[in-house]
């Protein structure tokens, strides 16, 4: 520890008048914008709350009904397993095929977003803008556009998911790609190596941690996402559990729900295993 150092640490530690030290952990000039923040959203939310009208008293009196709800869901049948089953099939089909071509054109655009590899700053901000402005505008509303494009089915919730999760890709990736060091890239150019030969020899193997990372938060993102996609015609697991919601067959409902809680768990499971030995 060098004398600026010492001088740092001694000014951080303030003496009180019990004689013991407290170190100041202070943030200069912080509280007042952590202030404003929290008063920020305390008015948001009495904003909120008065936009909405909620009734208060009817809310108290239909929150029994929760209870009921849940325990009726509790006992879960198997009237119409084999629906249910092919409802999430279908539903894991749509998570894998949107998040699978999602990365290979994630991979693309997120080297032309990447100014380390573009070698452009307006080239690298002009990409990042048009993606900004798909990731901008939620899943649901692209798979309802696409269901006027191809109709209810499967691929509406395939193209749809895919244009969001291609945008969250490109951010991501390319941030993953920014960061490398720039020591790395200039050291393979200067051992003669080739543009793609620096991309596939230093960028992505010093990147692969962090691809792996976004890739799994993006599955489990979009299993979520396409269980709440069947619900708007998209197919799937969705369409399983508003269908048996709609028919009071809360016992079917509830196994479906079962399914997407063991699935979302398992995957998430296994993706930190993963991630665990990739450290």
């Amino acid at each position: 520890m060098n004398i600026e150092e010492v001088t740092a640490v001694d000014s951080a530690v303030r003496p009180e008048k019990n004689g013991k030290k407290k170190i100041d952990v202070g943030v200069r000039g912080g509280d007042h914008f952590i202030a404003l923040f929290l008063a920020g959203t305390a008015a948001a939310a009495a904003a909120s709350l008065y936009m909405l009208h909620i009734d208060w008293l009817q809310l108290a009196e239909r929150s029994s009904g929760i209870v009921e709800i849940f325990w009726k869901m509790a006992h879960m049948t198997t009237d119409s397993v084999d629906f249910t089953l092919l409802s999430f099939a279908d539903t894991f089909s749509i998570m894998v095929l949107a998040t699978v071509y999602s990365i290979f054109l994630g991979l693309v655009f997120g080297l032309l977003a990447a100014e380390n590899v573009v070698g452009s700053r307006i080239a690298a901000g002009a990409v990042k803008a048009f993606f900004t402005f798909l990731r901008a505008v939620p899943t649901p509303v692209w798979v309802l556009l696409m269901l006027v494009c191809f109709g209810f089915g499967p691929v509406a919730g395939v193209t749809g998911l895919s244009i969001h999760t291609v945008a969250f890709f490109t951010r991501a990736f390319s941030q993953a790609f920014e960061d490398v060091p720039q020591d790395t890239i200039d050291g393979l150019a200067a051992l003669g190596a080739t543009r793609w030969q620096i991309i596939c020899c230093g960028l992505l193997p010093s990147a692969v941690t962090q691809l792996v990372a976004w890739i799994a938060l993006r599955f489990e993102i979009n299993f979520a996402e396409c269980a709440i996609l069947g619900m708007v015609g998209a197919g799937g697991i969705g369409f399983a559990i508003s269908t048996s919601i709609q028919n009071y067959q809360y016992g079917q409902a509830g196994l479906a729900v079962f399914l997407v809680f063991a699935f979302a768990f398992c995957l998430e499971r296994g993706f930190l295993l993963v991630k665990r030995s990739m450290q």
